[in-house]
């Protein structure tokens, strides 16, 4: 009875030592996880997860180029090779003011000579215009091209020479009389007139351009000979229809840069609350 008392106790007190080591074993393992103690790889994966990465985008910076734009008139030149009648020349130029404005000018001369039913006289002279232009297209990416519409003050000297002419006849029973040669000259002639310009300009090469504009003349001034009237001022053309008259040409310009201006990006407006 003894030996069996003996060999419950033992086992109990065995049981009892093994349950209190596990327990220890447990509580120093929670212990150690919670103090930091990680195996390496975890502590690794931890620290590469929370590493925050930022990238960050420059938008590139656009500059408007600023300068000349020096041409000629191709109508003019290629009129003075196939018409007999006529010799030209017009070049033609504008500056850069600002985004939208340029200052501009031509600068001209014309020999002409007129034919018609009862008069043919040979206009001399040469002409100067200045004014502006305004650009009202908008431009997007690196295009530079130009639809405008401007104002020019426009100036004349010339003289005129009256080759022949003819005597109206009321009388139609003896028909028209032959033409008389005058040769009579009137010199120290001026003009000057408001002109509206509209007209386009094209980037076809690197900075080449091709362009077209119409021209609207009102005469401010108009010097005229005692027995003669200006049918034809250089510059101005016809004056057929009274003080009103209308051109136009035809250019080829090559762009001259002389510096560049960052553009300004447009600012936001807030909503107002």
């Amino acid at each position: 009875m003894k030996h069996t008392l003996r060999y419950i106790f033992s086992s109990l007190l065995f049981l009892s030592l093994s349950f209190a080591h596990a327990q220890e074993t447990k509580t120093v393992t929670k212990d150690t996880v919670s103090e930091g103690v990680v195996p390496k790889k975890t502590a690794v994966t931890k620290t590469t997860a929370t590493t925050p990465k930022t990238d960050s985008i420059v938008p590139p910076v656009k500059k408007d180029r600023y300068g000349l734009h020096l041409g000629i008139d191709l109508f003019k030149l290629s009129r003075s090779f196939y018409d007999k009648d006529y010799t030209g020349l017009e070049l033609v130029g504008d500056y850069r003011l600002s985004k939208k404005h340029y200052l501009a000018a031509e600068v001209g001369n014309e020999n002409k000579t007129t034919d018609d039913e009862r008069v043919n006289f040979t206009t001399k002279g040469s002409y100067l215009k200045v004014g502006f232009d305004y650009n009202g297209y908008e431009n997007w990416l690196d295009m530079e091209n130009i639809i405008s519409i401007g104002l020019r003050y426009g100036f004349s000297t010339f003289n005129q020479q009256l080759n022949t002419y003819r005597i109206y006849n009321t009388d139609q029973y003896f028909g028209e009389t032959p033409a008389l040669t005058s040769g009579q000259k009137y010199n120290g002639l001026t003009a000057s007139w408001i002109e509206v310009v509209a007209g386009m300009k094209a980037k076809v090469f690197n900075n080449v351009f091709l362009g077209f504009s119409i021209r609207f003349n009102r005469l401010i001034s108009n010097k005229q000979p005692s027995g003669f009237e200006n049918l034809y001022i250089p510059g101005f053309n016809r004056t057929y229809n009274g003080d009103f008259g209308v051109g136009f040409n035809y250019t080829v310009t090559y762009f001259v840069p002389i510096f560049k201006k960052v553009v300004k990006p447009a600012e936001k407006k807030t909503a107002k609350k």
